[in-house]
């Protein structure tokens, strides 16, 4: 009796000692990352390493255009990284005093391409056919909250093609749903980043990738949001994405390292 009596106090001591309030284990462990559509595979990659890494860690991905995550965190959406497509978006966030000091950092770049659907050669060859009467529909992502549309613009304004093909573009709400139209062949050609013509490569062919001084550097930066609860797992994740590892891991997926 003796020995069981003290084989049951010692069970009841391990469940009070590693009992928690309501809620706070779980929180305490897991974290939300807001990150630009064109990251989503990546970034999936990346959080399952991390959370190998960091046993009993949750990484949490929000995955949508970055003019979208960016009203969600001014909305108060509870999120403890963001990364962006653009420098645009971060620039906002930081002007309101959202990022933690000293945590916004550059961790990736990538290129702007022009694409068409694999299945209908022989419309498109340069940008300049995009005028052409037979192409009727160019699918862009919204310049006002999808960067790769943003980016598109300044290649058709530099180009002297925005005016004449305006009448012809159909908006996506992020860069994956602008990959999804032109894979489908629901359009005849499309602005998508490099590194997601190359995930679709058998669906889309790239006609032309947009020339450096064309556009602005697609720069990839960031950051620790203040308000998070949970800011050094969060600082902890962002040091794995700048690591070698979690470099290594991009650049697989096509992205290169910030210059």
């Amino acid at each position: 009796m003796k020995v069981y009596g003290a084989m049951l106090a010692s069970a009841l001591a391990a469940l009070l000692c590693c009992a928690s309030p309501p809620g706070e284990a779980g929180q305490a462990r897991e974290i939300t990352v807001s990150a630009a559509a064109s990251l989503t595979n990546v970034f999936r990659e990346t959080a399952r390493a991390f959370e190998a890494r960091e046993k009993g860690v949750k990484v949490n991905g929000n995955f949508a255009a970055s003019g979208d995550l960016l009203r969600q965190i001014e909305g108060g959406a509870p999120v403890d990284v963001f990364a962006s497509a653009a420098p645009r978006e971060m620039d906002e966030l930081e002007a309101r005093g959202l990022l933690m000091a000293g945590t916004r950092r550059n961790f990736a770049e990538n290129g702007l391409v022009l694409v068409r659907p694999r299945a209908f050669p022989g419309k498109i060859a340069s940008f300049a056919d995009l005028k052409k009467a037979e192409v009727e529909r160019i699918a862009v992502g919204n310049p006002a909250t999808v960067p790769a549309g943003m980016y598109a613009e300044q290649v058709l304004r530099y180009f002297k093609l925005w005016d004449d093909i305006r009448g012809k573009l159909i908006l996506g709400e992020s860069v994956r749903q602008v990959l999804d139209y032109v894979a489908r062949g629901e359009v005849d050609a499309g602005f998508v980043f490099a590194t997601d013509a190359a995930l679709r490569a058998g669906e889309v062919a790239v006609v032309a990738r947009a020339p450096e001084g064309t556009h602005s550097p697609i720069i990839y930066p960031v950051a620790v949001l203040k308000g998070t609860a949970h800011g050094d797992l969060a600082k902890s994740f962002v040091r794995f994405l700048l690591s070698p590892e979690g470099q290594r891991r991009l650049r697989a997926y096509g992205f290169a390292s910030p210059r």
